[in-house]
C-alpha cells in the first residue's frame, strides 16, 4: 500500500466578503493522496479548488479542520497549529509563470537553492540537472523575455523539482500555453514525474487535461466535494447530474415516469423503449453520452431529423423528444438525411432527481468572488 503524502481532514475555509457577505469557500473537505499518485482538484470557477490548493501550499490558512503532509500536520485548528509554506517542502507551478524577468534562466531555477544555503556546487549540478530534464540545457545565461511561453513554463518547472520536493502543486499550469504546447507539457509533467517520484495535486476547470493526466480526480461544486474516482469510474459513472455534466458531453432529458412506462415531458401518448428505474420519482432527469444513443430506421421513439451536422470524427444530429430536442452523436456510416424519420433508442441511461433551480444560480454567484 503506497504511502499517504497529503491528508485533508475536516478541512472548511470560510470568507467574509463586502459584497457577498459570508462564502464558505471550502465545505468539509475529506481525502488522501498517496505517495507517487496524480490526483486532479477540478470543477467550475467558486467550486473552492484553488483554495484547497492554497491551503495545502500554506498560502491560505483554513477555518476548521487538519492538513497533514508526509505524515505530519502542518495546519490545524484544533492545535491551533500553522506551518509556512518555505517549511512544507512542496514545488508550486502557476497559471502565470511566476520568473523574475530581471534574473537569468539559471539564476531563477537556482533561486530556492540560493534562500535555502545549498553550497555552491550542488547548486550547479542540481540546476543543470534540472535544465536537462526540462529542455532547457544550452539557456543558462538566457533572460525570460526573449522566451516562448512555453519555456518560461519550462523555467518554473525546473525551479520547482530543483529543490527535490516529495509533493509538487500545480494550479492550472498549462491553461495560458496554446494547444499543442498544452498537449506537449502534459507528456513532459508525467515524464518528469516518473523520473523524479514526486507525488502531484493538478488543479484545473479543464475536464480532458484532468483525464489525461491523473490517476485520480476529485470533483467539486459549490465549496462541497462532488466524487472521488479514477477517471474511467468518474466518466462513466458519475453520482449526479454536475458530474455527469462536467465530464465529457451530455445529453439531458425531463422525462415522466407513470404507471411504470417512461415518457418524454411534453409527449405523454408515446413512452420511450425504457425501464422505469427502482424507485423511480414521477419527475426525473435521464442522462446519457450523445455517442451512446442509438439513431435506427426501425425499434425505438419514433421522431425525425431536425438538424444534421458532418463533424470530422463523427455526425451529429439534432432530434425533437417531447418538447425538447437531443443531441446524438453518430459514427459517419450511419446516414440519415435532414427531415428523414429515424427512432431513437437509449442503451443503460443514468437517473437524477430534478435540480434545484437555485443551484445554478449559487454557482455563478461563487464565479464573482
Amino acid at each position: 500500500m503506497a504511502q499517504v503524502q497529503v491528508k485533508l481532514e475536516h478541512v472548511t475555509k470560510r470568507f467574509v466578503t463586502k459584497t457577498l457577505g459570508d462564502i464558505v469557500a471550502v465545505d468539509d473537505f475529506n481525502f488522501e493522496v498517496y505517495e507517487g499518485e496524480c490526483f486532479s482538484i477540478l470543477g467550475p470557477s467558486g467550486c473552492g479548488k484553488t483554495t484547497a490548493l492554497r491551503m495545502i501550499a500554506g498560502f491560505e490558512d483554513l477555518t476548521e479542520g487538519e492538513i497533514h503532509l508526509g505524515g505530519r500536520p502542518v495546519s490545524s485548528s484544533k492545535r491551533n497549529l500553522y506551518v509556512p509554506p518555505e517549511e512544507r517542502d512542496l514545488g508550486m507551478v502557476f497559471q502565470a509563470f511566476a520568473v523574475w524577468p530581471h534574473k537569468n534562466v539559471f539564476e531563477n531555477v537556482a533561486y530556492p537553492l540560493r534562500i535555502k544555503k545549498v553550497q555552491r556546487s550542488e547548486i550547479e549540478r542540481r540546476v543543470k540537472e534540472a535544465l536537462h530534464h526540462t529542455s532547457l540545457t544550452g539557456l543558462e545565461k538566457t533572460y525570460p523575455s526573449d522566451l516562448s511561453g512555453g519555456q518560461q513554463q519550462r523555467i518554473a518547472l525546473a525551479r520547482s523539482i530543483v529543490t527535490n520536493p516529495k509533493v509538487m502543486l500545480l494550479d492550472e499550469p498549462l491553461s495560458n500555453l496554446d494547444p499543442h504546447l498544452r498537449e506537449t507539457m502534459r507528456f513532459e509533467l508525467k515524464e518528469l514525474q516518473s523520473k523524479f517520484g514526486f507525488t502531484i495535486i493538478f488543479v484545473t476547470h479543464d475536464q480532458s487535461e484532468a483525464m489525461a493526466l491523473s490517476d485520480r480526480m476529485l470533483v467539486a461544486d459549490m465549496g462541497k466535494i462532488m466524487q472521488i474516482d479514477t477517471p474511467e469510474n468518474l466518466y462513466n459513472r458519475p453520482i449526479n447530474r454536475f458530474v455527469h455534466s462536467f465530464l465529457g458531453e451530455s445529453t439531458f432529458l425531463n422525462v415522466v415516469i407513470k404507471d411504470g412506462k417512461v415518457y418524454a415531458k411534453g409527449d405523454m401518448e408515446h413512452p420511450l423503449d425504457l425501464e422505469a428505474p427502482p424507485n423511480a420519482e414521477p419527475e426525473m432527469i435521464m442522462a446519457t453520452r450523445p455517442n451512446a444513443i442509438e439513431l435506427t430506421a426501425e425499434k425505438g421513439y419514433r421522431t425525425h431529423v431536425q438538424t444534421r451536422i458532418f463533424l470530422t470524427d463523427r455526425t451529429e444530429y439534432v432530434v425533437p423528444i417531447g418538447d425538447q430536442t437531443l443531441k446524438v452523436q453518430t459514427p459517419h456510416r450511419i446516414t440519415f438525411s435532414q427531415g428523414e424519420s429515424c427512432s431513437v433508442r437509449f442503451v443503460e441511461p443514468m437517473w437524477y432527481p430534478v435540480e434545484d433551480a437555485d443551484a445554478e444560480k449559487e454557482r455563478q454567484r461563487r464565479q464573482l468572488i
